[in-house]
């Protein structure tokens, strides 16, 4: 059995509303009328903002770990992210010190997500949030090949702001979730009767995140360790062994990136995220333990956002996978609806 881990969720491209209008020098003998005219150009239009508030809502938009929304606001999301993994594998077995089966299987894997969240402001520097995505998977290998529709792990999340947000100086959030898995677990799944949704364990993340904006770019960074119960119970059959239990290693992840204000409706980021997971350890009916190697997912992710109100920002990004255990390839959209 080959477990494959894939990066928790990728990054969201940036969105910015508007930048500073640049104006050019009015000349000295200009009319009254025409510098009352040059002041109603140069002011802010309905909807536009300064340049911090604007990077403020870049940071949002490429991940909600990054800013705060008022008490008792409430903020909606809904992504589409596309992601496609391809592998060639050899599989050998060995009996009495020589080769029995020699073979090389091509496996394929098309995974289309559609994200909902919610964030609501329990306090001013206090977020909660709740994510339900819901997942359609299609494989083609030589076991079989078919389409599954499931709900995938529901996410249970609050973010923290320790200190006041300031222009000058970084800021920094605190970050947790809890992962329920209430998709199609891979450890309960007869072999031709479907692909997981979920994990099929559950699992707290805790991290910190920081972000500082240096007009007109907004750096930031992030740093989590996720732990994750064992799955017990189970009944497995794998080659020709039953699997009994699962008990996932630790996953540290970081990431890094930043976001650039091209105009006033389009800005673009890059970043970059990366997942170590320790092995899992495996127990069979039959008594016999065994340890998965240790894994690691880096995408290197690319960024556009396009504003087309004062209030909803389309981002769309692509994602490229830059070691074996990461997707070939992402390409989401996001939407964010703020009330």
């Amino acid at each position: 059995m080959i477990f494959r881990t894939l990066p928790i969720a990728a990054a969201i491209a940036a969105t910015l509303l508007a930048l500073p209008a640049v104006a050019q020098q009015t000349p000295p003998a200009a009319a009254p009328a025409s510098a009352d005219a040059a002041r109603d150009a140069l002011a802010k239009k309905e909807g536009e903002g300064d340049q911090s508030a604007l990077l403020k809502q870049t940071l949002t938009a490429v991940d909600k770990q990054y800013s705060m929304i008022r008490r008792n606001q409430l903020s909606v999301t809904y992504d589409l992210t596309y992601a496609y993994v391809g592998e060639e594998r050899i599989v050998t077995d060995l009996a009495n010190g020589s080769t029995t089966l020699f073979n090389i299987e091509n496996t394929s894997s098309h995974s289309v997500t559609n994200t909902f969240s919610a964030d609501y402001g329990l306090l001013d520097n206090v977020t909660g949030n709740v994510t339900l995505p819901l997942i359609s998977r299609y494989s083609d290998n030589n076991l079989s090949n078919g389409v599954s529709n499931s709900l995938g792990d529901l996410l249970l999340g609050a973010r923290w702001q320790p200190f006041e947000a300031r222009r000058d100086t970084p800021n920094l959030t605190v970050t947790s979730n809890v992962r329920l898995p209430t998709g199609r677990s891979p450890f309960k799944i007869i072999a031709g009767s479907g692909e997981a949704t979920g994990s099929g364990v559950g699992a707290f993340t805790a991290g910190l995140s920081v972000n500082k904006i240096v007009d007109p770019v907004a750096l930031f960074g992030s740093l989590n360790y996720t732990a994750s119960l064992p799955a017990k119970h189970l009944w497995q059959v794998n080659g020709t062994r039953i699997l009994t239990r699962v008990a996932p290693g630790g996953t540290i992840g970081f990431g890094m990136g930043f976001a650039y204000a091209l105009s006033y409706g389009i800005s673009t980021t890059i970043s970059f995220q990366e997942a170590i997971s320790a092995g899992s350890k495996l127990r069979f009916a039959d008594g016999l333990e065994a340890k998965t190697h240790m894994q690691t997912s880096s995408i290197l992710n690319m960024g556009l956002g396009y504003r087309i109100s004062p209030k909803t920002t389309v981002n769309m990004s692509v994602g490229i996978g830059l070691t074996p255990d990461s997707p070939n390839m992402t390409v989401s959209m996001n939407i964010p609806l703020n009330f």
